[in-house]
């Protein structure tokens, strides 16, 4: 969002698309929003933070019919999920190596044939004149690995994610009351867990889970040192004292079902103790 705020201080027209309670853009609403000076659509492939995958090949259609580049941010999807740039009509897509287990520091952009594109840093003819400098081979070769295996073990690592993730989420919403799901209930990310837990904060639960040895987050990394409520989950309907509640399980290939049963042992009684402490909970209880 931010180097579209930056364009249209540069005179650039923008027009932000709405989102549903789940998080999804609607194609339809992409197509109204098309006018005769529209340059390029961008559209997240899934959003990181809740975790909903968006309807990139519906868009793709109605871009490539109106003759208009898409472009989508596909950092929390590629490697993770199918993507084909071929049938969902893409233009340009940008990913990151560290979302399938590649080395953190190394990205790529995959970019048509045929689409011209400005260098992101002027110098060097380097990556064909699209950006200046000597490239990190280390974080090339690892990427490209990454990559290879995340094609290769796709199918394998989708279902024992999932799997977890379905796990601790059907054990989460059994034993504590008043917690909600962000996001599409199934059309999300496979290791995607984003919850709103009521009448507490969701640092407050980061903090004292950490001391416990358990690691999640309250929103994106890119929003880590912002203490304001999440405009993602906003933008889905949620009040903003709950999106304060707001907590993100990243599950993994490397995580296991006895990790689920540490979580769903530690967290109830973690969430019961702030609760004690929430003027709101017990604002609530008197109210019952």
């Amino acid at each position: 969002m931010n180097p579209l705020k930056s364009l249209e201080k540069s005179g650039y027209s923008v027009t932000y698309l709405p989102v549903d309670k789940y998080g999804v853009v609607n194609p339809d609403e992409v197509k109204k929003a098309i006018t005769p000076t529209t340059i390029m659509v961008s559209i997240m492939s899934a959003n990181g933070e809740i975790g909903t995958i968006e309807p990139v090949k519906e868009i793709g259609a109605i871009t490539r019919e109106k003759g208009i580049y898409f472009h989508t941010d596909a950092v929390a999807a590629a490697g993770n999920i199918p993507i084909d740039v071929g049938k969902a009509h893409i233009d340009v897509l940008s990913m990151s190596a560290n979302q399938f287990y590649g080395p953190s520091g190394i990205g790529a952009l995959y970019v048509r044939e045929g689409v011209r594109i400005l260098p992101l840093m002027e110098g060097g003819v380097q990556e064909g004149g699209r950006r200046a400098g000597t490239e990190n081979i280390v974080g090339i070769v690892g990427m490209g690995k990454a990559a290879e295996l995340a094609r290769l073990e796709m199918d394998q690592r989708l279902n024992k994610v999932q799997g977890l993730r379905d796990m601790l989420r059907d054990g989460i919403l059994k034993n504590i009351p008043h917690v909600y799901v962000n996001g599409h209930p199934k059309n999300r990310l496979p290791g995607n867990l984003s919850l709103c837990i009521e009448y507490i904060e969701g640092e407050s639960i980061l903090l004292f889970l950490d001391m416990q040895g358990i690691a999640i987050s309250s929103g994106s990394a890119c929003t880590s040192r912002s203490l304001k409520a999440s405009h993602v989950i906003m933008a889905t309907g949620v009040d903003a004292a709950l999106a304060q509640g707001t907590v993100l399980f990243s599950l993994g290939i490397d995580n296991s079902g006895d990790d689920v049963k540490y979580v769903l042992e530690k967290l109830p009684p973690t969430v019961e103790r702030l609760r004690e402490m929430s003027p709101l909970y017990h604002q609530r209880q008197k109210g019952n």
